[in-house]
């Protein structure tokens, strides 16, 4: 078992020996990659199931092109600001305590000098309330965080790990590893931090195959399984009320949380950057690729599109299922809807 304080542990978390295939393949005409659905379910609850109590905390703003989110896009909001949302996620019986993502830093000029360009020409930021600050709003101390999961390792979600050097252990994909040994300053014009999260308390889940592991709090062996439309997915308390989901496609070692929300059969799917607007799990557009005008950022969001694509297909298949809630983490929608009430901490976000 990990205990604060445990030196740098690497978990590997294995795909599971029975490949996940989809069972219907359909052609969505609002779009050009194939849209799977699947028959797999999500496990029933099972007696005195634990679940988690997932608060939203405010994390900072920024804005993001539209043209570089989506095509087509409404030239009426080319730019529009959006929240960059951070998640407290309680577990309803050992009472642990997990963050997913962080948002972002006050002092964005402190980022790597890579990021500057973008912060200067294109990228708007604005940070009435840090993550350490909405926890206090709720009576919370960074001290008493046992986990930070962090989506992927972008400026706009690492926030500052600083604040949670006590005993809080870090969670990342396991292909994050690589880009942390080739950030900045080991190479100059990285957008990422090397040190961000501090070594000392991360914990990689890495990608190798048909390997056991253990989960985090109760020392018993443990696989990637498959779970409703995802493929691969981490029973991180061995519990069944938390998985860490493998979400490819944004940037190598991109994660997703999908959590129950009550101990009668309710989930959410807290979904990172797997999408960053809700007209292309409408249907309505489509990920942009080749766009030119922002070199900055690159031709698109996603450095691999086609898995990007693919894990989209899967949250839309995850959104048919009955007494399930999806929330990204630009989510303007939910946001416009939900800030300032009682979704964020110390409220929490109903069960679907």
């Amino acid at each position: 078992m990990l205990h604060p304080g445990d030196p740098f542990t690497e978990i590997a978390a294995p795909m599971s020996a029975h490949a996940f295939r989809p069972q219907l393949l359909l052609v969505d005409l609002q779009s050009t990659h194939p849209s799977l659905l699947w028959e797999m379910e999500l496990p029933p609850p099972k007696p005195f199931q634990a679940y988690c109590i997932i608060s939203a905390l405010e994390a900072g703003h920024l804005s993001l092109p539209s043209q570089l989110v989506m095509e087509p896009f409404d030239p009426a909001h080319p730019a529009p600001m959006l929240p960059s949302l951070s998640f407290l996620l309680l577990h309803s019986t050992s009472r642990q305590k997990m963050l997913f993502d962080l948002g972002i830093r006050r002092d964005v000029w402190s980022l790597p000098p890579g990021l500057h360009e973008q912060l200067r020409t294109i990228t708007t930021t604005a940070v009435p309330q840090t993550v350490v600050e909405s926890l206090a709003k709720g009576g919370l101390h960074p001290d008493e965080i046992d986990f930070v999961a962090i989506s992927h390792l972008h400026w706009d979600h690492i926030g500052d790990p600083n604040d949670f050097r006590g005993r809080t252990k870090f969670i990342l994909g396991g292909e994050s590893k690589a880009l942390l040994a080739s950030a900045y300053p080991t190479v100059p014009d990285s957008c990422i931090l090397a040190d961000c999260p501090p070594a000392d308390q991360t914990i990689f889940l890495s990608s190798g195959a048909n390997e056991p592991t253990r989960t985090v709090a109760l020392e018993v062996d443990a696989k990637w399984e498959p779970i409703g439309p995802f493929p691969r997915a981490y029973d991180f308390y061995g519990d069944g009320s938390l998985y860490i989901v493998d979400a490819p496609g944004h940037v190598p070692g991109h994660i997703n949380i999908l959590a129950r929300t009550s101990s009668d059969g309710s989930w959410i799917l807290l979904a990172g950057d797997s999408v960053h607007h809700w007209d292309i799990l409408d249907g309505r557009a489509r990920v942009a690729v080749d766009v030119t005008s922002y070199p900055a950022f690159g031709r698109c969001m996603h450095k691999d599109v086609a898995k990007a694509e693919e894990h989209i297909e899967r949250i839309k298949s995850f959104r048919t299922m009955e007494r399930t809630q999806v929330i990204l983490a630009h989510d303007l929608r939910w946001y416009e809807g939900e800030k300032g009430g009682n979704s964020f901490f110390p409220g929490s976000i109903p069960p679907a």
